[in-house]
């Protein structure tokens, strides 16, 4: 249960203790927060000292007499509103009239509230401001965290896109004034890595593609009866030239004929991102073992390698959009970030779930669960 601090200010002290009373086992709750909200009465009877307790205590929601001995409660109000406190204010005073309720609400009151008030009118009022601060305050912190989701997307999409483009400049220019020699089998090395650069943009294009359609729900799902044997086969001949280079065995343990109803294009992602994430992250003469089963109401798929393995630290955040596990031994390795958060995205899709255990220097497995009746 979460508390907000209630700011009283009035000169009457039977309106604050009369607050305290009717608020004090008082709590709000709306299906859409995370928990119900209890109230801290904190009283003022002067506007002056109501300012010195802003400026020291947080406070969330402040109920304000107008007519208060030193400055009056507009006053108090337009102090609130100059220096930006993340409060909301609803006026209460027995001198209630249009001209001061448009002045109150052009100074950033939320609510007007004339005496004399009941219990009911006071309870009903405040239920309506702390949903409203609520919902105020999710909407800051989604727009802001939206912004450093943005900043942290073009940081990486620069990154990720303006590295290769350099790489490839620079060997066009070299093939361009013919730097190694007039023979084109001398240059099958920069070739070679340009083309491996550009695959590598290209699969960050589709990363960023597939994240977008799934966040804006524009993706159509197109539901068949699947063999998941294929698609795995299909995933392993995808990433066989890699597993050639690096001479990793991968080893497939799938009855054939498993079928599980999906969209295909969703399951091939899935099996696509984590065989050639168990390639990509083994040592070299290492081993990738996928095993895909029917247990408990389940399609259970297991995909576990031999290679460099995390530390637990970085479990925690392996799902999360953007991020890549940095060290010596991931430093060439290249990738979006974004693969394993799509992953765990489709698989919440059908109401399943992915879980990791990993060991330095040993290895990683990745476990997919998925009811039969998604």
């Amino acid at each position: 249960m979460e508390k907000l601090n209630v700011l009283v200010v009035d000169d009457e002290p039977g309106i604050r203790s009369g607050v305290e009373r009717i608020l004090r086992n008082f709590t709000v709750g709306y299906p859409f927060m995370d928990q119900d909200f209890h109230f801290n009465i904190i009283e003022a009877e002067t506007g002056e000292i109501a300012i010195e307790i802003l400026e020291k205590e947080r406070i969330d929601i402040v109920l304000l007499d107008n007519k208060l001995p030193g400055i009056d409660g507009i006053e108090v109000l337009e102090y609130i509103n100059k220096k930006k406190f993340d409060v909301q204010v609803m006026m209460i005073t027995s001198y209630a009239s249009l001209d001061l309720a448009v002045k109150a609400t052009n100074n950033g009151a939320y609510n007007f509230m004339p005496k004399p008030f009941t219990p009911q009118d006071l309870k009903s009022s405040i239920e309506n401001i702390t949903k409203h601060l609520f919902l105020k305050r999710m909407t800051k912190k989604m727009n802001t965290e939206g912004k450093q989701i943005r900043f942290q997307f073009l940081s990486v999409l620069s990154h990720e896109l303006k590295s290769p483009l350099n790489a490839i400049e620079g060997y066009l220019r070299i093939m361009e004034e013919k730097q190694v020699g007039e023979n084109i089998d001398d240059y099958k090395v920069m070739i070679n890595r340009s083309m491996e650069r550009i695959n590598g943009m290209r699969s960050l294009i589709m990363d960023l593609l597939d994240v977008t359609k799934l966040e804006s729900g524009e993706k159509k799902r197109r539901k068949k009866k699947l063999d998941l044997s294929e698609i795995a086969k299909v995933s392993i001949h995808t990433i066989e030239p890699l597993a050639i280079q690096k001479n990793v065995k991968i080893y497939l343990d799938c009855e054939d004929q498993l079928i599980y109803e999906a969209d295909s294009t969703e399951i091939e992602i899935i099996f696509n991102n984590l065989v050639s994430n168990a390639v990509k992250y083994n040592i070299d003469d290492g081993k990738v073992y996928i095993e895909i089963k029917k247990s408990n109401g389940q399609i259970q798929i297991t995909v576990e390698d031999t290679g460099i393995g995390m530390e637990k630290e970085d479990l925690e955040k392996l799902f999360q959009e953007f991020v890549r596990i940095r060290n010596i031994k991931t430093k060439a390795i290249t990738g979006s970030g974004l693969g394993l958060s799509i992953v765990k995205k489709l698989i919440e899709f059908y109401n399943g779930e992915i879980t990791v255990n990993s060991e330095p220097d040993k290895g990683s497995k990745f476990t997919v669960k998925l009811p039969l009746q998604a």
